[in-house]
C-alpha cells in the first residue's frame, strides 16, 4: 500500500469499530461495553449528515445457520409452490428453534431480538460469551457476526421554494409510472397522512414495535421532534400532486414503508434515529413476505433501503447474504453507497448494505440546473489576496453587496459560547465571521448568525452548494473559501493588518458542478474488491415531502442532499423499469438498471457503470448476473485470475453478441485481457457462461486499474460490468495493532477476568483520504505451554478498525476451569481479500494459579 501509516491520535479519530465487545470467555458478560463511536471524514458530515450518535448495542450478535433459506432453496429448486415456500420457512424457524434448544440444554436461555427465515436463515440475541463459544462448535451454526448500527443518508434539507421543483418524473420516459410495483422502503416511519403521499403508501409494517403501521414516530423525550427521512424518501419514490406539478419517480407505484429505523436509545441516555443490522435483515425479511405467512410470491419488486452503516463494505455480512437472499425471491435491493466522500485508492468509504455484491449501490450527483452564488473578494490592505465566484452554502442570499471586517472564534467556533468573549460580548457583530468547516457547519452558521455575524465565511475542503437548510437562526448569507485563501487572511488580521471581505449581491447562475459526483458521496471499492457504488442519480437538491407539524398541520415540502435521495431515484427508477418489462427476474432488473447507464468524465470508482439512463435500460437486450466484478490483487508477474459471469439475452430476437474486456483508466499496456468464448449466438432467453482472464507482466504506476465487461449485440446497446484491479495490497501486517492481557498470572474467577485488549484493522492515510483496512476474521486460540491446542475461545467475523476486550476467566473453551499451569493466547486476524493470504498474529502468554 502506497501512503503513510496515520499517527495513532489519527486512528483513535478515525475510529471504526461498529462492534467493540466486552467478553467474558467462557461465562455470561453481564450487559457489555458501548461501542466507540464512528467517527466522520472530516468535511462533509455536517452539510450531509448529522454527526452520527453514540449508540449502545450491547452483546448483540446475529447468529446465521448452515440450514438453508427460503431463498437459498428457491435457488436450488428454481420453482416452488406457495406451499413449498411455507413448508421452507417453517422448517428453517424449527432449524432456530433447535439451535436455541441446544443452548438452553447447556444452561444458557436466550431470547432473539430479531428472526429471519426467508432471505437468510438466522436470529439475533444479546449473547453472552460461553453461548458465542457454543454457537461456534454447532455445525448447524454458520457464524456469528456483530450487530452494527445504520444511520439515514439524507439529513441536509431546505424548505421548498418556487422555483426548486424539479421534474424527477417527467426525466423519465413518459407513460410508465411504476403502476402495478410494489416498492418496499425500508427506513423510518413515514407520514402516512402527508397529501403527497396519500393512496400512494400502504399503512406498513413496523419492525421496532410499537405501532400498528408504520407512521412517522416523535422521539419520546421531545414530541417536536418527528422521524422525517422515511417521508422524504417516500415523497421521492411515490409522491404525487405536489405544488407547481411535483412528483415523485414512480407516481403510480405503491408503497410498503417497513419501519426498522427510529427513536432507540443511545449512548448518552437519549434517543437517536438509527436502525441495527439486525433489524434491517427482519425488514428485507418482511419486504419480500409483506403478509408475514411464509410464502414469498407477494415479495415486492423493489426494496429501497435508505440507510447506511458506515464503511462496513463486507461481502460476507449477514446483511448481504439477507441482499442476495431478496434478489433471488425477485427484489431488487437499492441502498445509498454512504456520505462519507473520498477514501484511499484500495478499499473505499462505501458503506453496507450497499457494499454488498448483489445490491444497488448508489451515488449522488449534482442535477440542479442553477445554483445562487456571490462574489467574494478578500483584501489585505490593498493587495487582493482572493477574488471569486462561489456558490452559496445557505438560503439567504444577498441583495446587495457587503464590505465586512474579518473576524474570527474562539475554538474554530464549535459551540456559541466560542463567539463572545469571557465578559459577554461578541467578536463577531457586524463582521463576516471566518471559520474552519466544523463537524456542523449548520449550527455554526447560526450560531454566528445569532452572535450578530453579517455573514459567515467557511474554509476547508469544498462542500455542496446550497447544503445548508433553512432555519430561522440562519438569516445571513454563508459562502466558502479554499484553505490558503482563508489562512492568509487570518495571518494577516493576527499581525495587525487591514483586512477586509467584500462579498457581492446574489445572482442565479448554471450549476457547473452539474452532473459530476457530489463530493460527499461515498465510492471505492467493496471489501471483496469490486467496484461499488454501481450507478450514480441526483442526490443534490431534490424536492420532496417533509413530515407535517402536528395532526392538523399543513403539508411541508424541502428539498434533500444525500446518497440516500440518490438511492430513492433508482429505487422509483426501477419500478418504472419493472412495470415496462415485466417478464424480467430481479438478477435481469438489476443488471439492466446499472449496465445501461451513461459513461461520463467521473471514475469508474465515484460512479460505478455511470449515470441512470432509464430509457437505456428500458431498451437493454443482454443481463448479466453480476453487477461488477472484482478481480483482487495482482501478486506478480506470472499471477493471472479468472472471473465467470453468464449473459442472458433478455429480448425478443436472436442475439449475435460480441464481448470485450476494456480499460479506463489508463492501464490497458500493461494489461492482458482473454474472454472466452468472445462471440455468442444467444436465442431468446438462452444464457451462456463467459469467462474473463486477466494478466498483467508488471504493475503499472497507479495503485487501481478499472475497466469494464462490454457485451455488445449486433445493431443493439453495449451493457457494461465494470471491473477492478489493485495492485497495491493493503498493508496486513497492521492487522493486530495492540494486544495486551493485564494480568500475566492469575486464579480462575467468574466475577473478575483478566482483560485482554486487542486493537484490530488499522486506517491508512494516504494524502487527506483514509484508507480502511479491515478483519474478515479474528481468532482467539488456546494452547498449553507445551503447544498442545485446547480449543478455540472466540471467532468475530467482519470487524472494523477498532479496540475489542475479551475477558478470560480462567475457563476453557468447554467452560470447564482450566488447571494451574502456563497457557498461551494464540490471536489470528485475517484480511478481507483472499490473495491476503497470510493473517497477522500475536501471542499472549498467561499462568492459572
Amino acid at each position: 500500500m502506497r501512503g503513510r501509516r496515520r499517527s495513532g491520535a489519527a486512528i483513535v479519530a478515525l475510529a471504526l469499530g461498529a462492534f467493540a465487545a466486552a467478553l467474558l470467555l467462557g461465562v455470561a458478560s453481564g450487559g457489555g461495553a458501548s461501542p466507540p463511536p464512528l467517527a466522520q471524514v472530516p468535511g462533509w458530515h455536517g452539510f450531509v449528515g448529522d454527526p452520527r450518535p453514540a449508540v449502545s448495542l450491547g452483546d448483540r450478535m446475529i447468529v446465521v445457520l448452515e440450514t438453508p433459506s427460503v431463498a437459498q432453496r428457491l435457488a436450488r429448486a428454481r420453482y416452488a409452490t406457495e406451499a413449498q415456500e411455507r413448508s421452507w420457512t417453517a422448517q428453517a424457524m424449527a432449524a432456530q428453534q433447535q439451535v436455541l434448544t441446544t443452548l438452553a440444554t447447556a444452561g444458557i436461555v436466550v431470547t432473539p431480538d430479531e428472526r429471519f427465515a426467508r432471505v437468510l436463515d438466522g436470529f439475533s440475541a444479546t449473547l453472552d460469551p460461553r453461548a458465542v463459544a457454543l454457537l461456534e462448535r454447532d455445525q448447524d451454526v454458520a457464524g456469528v457476526y456483530p450487530v452494527r448500527a445504520a444511520f439515514p443518508t439524507t439529513s441536509s434539507r431546505s424548505a421548498l421554494v418556487r422555483g426548486d421543483v424539479g421534474e424527477l418524473a417527467g426525466s423519465f420516459l413518459p407513460g410508465d409510472d411504476g403502476r402495478g410495483v410494489t416498492v418496499a422502503l425500508l427506513d423510518t416511519g413515514v407520514d402516512l397522512a402527508h397529501p403527497y403521499l396519500r393512496r400512494h403508501v400502504l399503512p406498513g409494517i413496523d419492525v421496532l414495535g410499537g405501532s400498528r403501521d408504520a407512521h412517522a414516530q416523535p422521539d419520546p423525550q421531545d414530541p417536536t421532534r418527528v422521524e422525517r427521512h422515511g417521508t422524504e424518501l417516500a415523497g421521492i419514490v411515490v409522491g404525487a400532486d405536489g405544488p407547481d406539478g411535483l412528483a415523485g419517480v414512480a407516481p403510480g407505484a405503491t408503497l410498503l414503508p417497513i419501519r426498522v429505523a427510529g427513536w432507540q436509545p443511545d449512548a448518552d441516555g437519549g434517543e437517536a434515529v438509527y436502525a441495527r443490522s439486525d433489524q434491517l435483515i427482519a425488514g428485507l425479511d418482511r419486504a419480500v413476505d409483506p403478509n408475514g405467512d411464509g410464502d414469498c410470491h407477494d415479495a415486492a419488486r423493489v426494496a429501497l433501503v435508505g440507510l447506511a452503516e458506515p464503511y462496513a463494505a463486507f461481502a460476507d455480512s449477514p446483511e448481504a447474504r439477507a441482499v442476495q437472499g431478496a434478489l433471488a425471491l425477485g427484489t431488487v435491493v437499492v441502498a445509498p453507497a454512504g456520505n462519507d466522500g473520498a477514501a484511499g485508492p484500495t478499499f473505499g468509504s462505501v458503506a453496507g448494505p450497499a457494499g454488498a455484491p448483489d445490491a444497488v449501490a448508489v451515488a449522488a450527483d449534482d442535477a440542479r440546473p442553477q445554483l445562487d452564488e456571490a462574489r467574494v473578494v478578500l483584501r489585505r490592505g490593498l493587495d487582493v489576496l482572493y477574488d471569486s465566484v462561489q456558490p452559496l452554502l445557505g438560503p439567504v442570499v444577498p441583495s446587495h453587496a457587503l464590505t465586512l471586517a474579518v473576524a474570527a472564534a474562539r475554538d474554530g467556533g464549535a459551540t456559541s459560547a466560542d463567539f463572545f468573549t469571557p465578559t459577554g460580548a461578541s467578536l463577531v457583530a457586524g463582521k463576516a465571521a471566518v471559520l474552519p468547516i466544523g463537524p456542523d457547519p449548520q449550527a455554526q452558521a447560526q450560531a454566528a448568525a445569532a452572535a450578530g455575524a453579517s455573514a459567515v465565511l467557511l474554509y476547508g475542503e469544498a462542500p455542496p452548494a446550497g447544503a445548508l437548510r433553512v432555519a430561522s437562526a440562519l438569516t445571513v448569507p454563508v459562502a466558502w473559501l479554499p484553505v490558503p485563501a482563508a489562512s492568509a487572511l487570518l495571518a494577516a488580521r493576527r499581525a495587525g493588518l487591514d483586512v477586509e471581505v467584500a462579498l457581492g449581491s446574489g445572482r442565479s447562475a448554471a450549476n457547473a458542478g452539474r452532473g459530476l459526483v457530489a463530493g460527499f458521496s461515498s465510492r471505492g471499492l467493496a471489501f471483496d474488491g469490486r467496484v461499488k457504488p454501481d450507478v450514480a442519480a441526483p442526490g443534490v437538491g431534490v424536492a420532496t415531502a417533509e413530515p407535517r407539524l402536528g395532526q392538523g398541520g399543513a403539508p411541508l415540502y424541502g428539498t434533500v442532499n444525500g446518497t440516500s435521495a440518490a438511492a430513492a431515484v433508482v429505487a422509483g427508477a426501477a419500478a418504472r423499469l419493472a412495470e415496462m418489462r415485466p417478464n424480467l427476474d430481479g438478477e435481469e432488473l438489476r443488471s439492466l438498471l446499472v449496465g445501461y447507464a451513461a459513461t461520463g468524465r467521473a471514475p469508474m470508482t465515484e460512479v460505478g457503470a455511470g449515470t441512470l439512463r432509464i430509457g437505456a435500460s428500458a431498451a437493454g437486450e443482454v443481463a448479466a448476473d453480476q453487477g461488477s466484478l472484482g478481480f483482487g490483487i495482482w501478486q506478480g508477474p506470472r499471477w493471472h485470475a479468472t472471473r465467470a459471469l453468464v449473459i442472458r439475452n433478455v429480448s425478443t430476437r436472436r442475439l449475435q453478441l460480441s464481448v470485450a474486456a476494456v480499460t479506463t483508466s489508463g492501464e490497458s499496456e500493461a494489461l492482458h485481457f482473454r474472454v472466452e468464448p468472445n462471440h455468442l449466438l444467444l436465442r431468446e432467453g438462452q444464457a451462456a457462461r463467459v469467462r474473463v482472464t486477466v494478466t498483467a507482466p508488471a504493475a503499472p504506476p497507479s495503485d487501481l486499474a478499472t475497466g469494464a465487461i462490454e457485451a455488445t449485440p449486433a445493431g443493439g446497446e453495449t451493457l457494461r460490468i465494470p471491473w477492478a484491479l489493485a495492485f497495491a495490497a493493503p498493508t496486513a501486517t497492521h492487522l493486530l495493532q495492540h494486544v495486551s492481557l493485564d494480568r500475566a498470572a492469575f486464579k480462575p474467577s467468574d466475577t473478575s477476568p483478566a482483560i485482554l485488549s486487542v486493537q484490530v484493522g488499522d486506517v491508512l492515510g494516504v494524502g487527506t483520504r483514509p484508507q480502511i483496512e479491515p478483519v474478515s476474521r479474528l481468532d482467539v486460540l488456546l494452547y498449553r505451554a507445551d503447544g498442545s491446542f485446547r480449543g478455540v475461545m472466540a471467532r468475530l467475523r467482519d470487524l472494523l478498525p477498532g479496540s475489542y476486550s475479551f475477558g478470560i476467566t480462567g475457563r476453557g473453551p468447554t467452560s470447564a476451569v482450566l488447571p494451574s499451569g502456563s497457557y498461551e493466547l494464540r490471536l489470528a486476524a485475517w484480511p478481507t481479500l483472499p490473495a491476503q493470504a497470510k493473517p497477522s498474529r500475536a501471542i499472549v502468554r498467561f499462568r492459572i494459579r
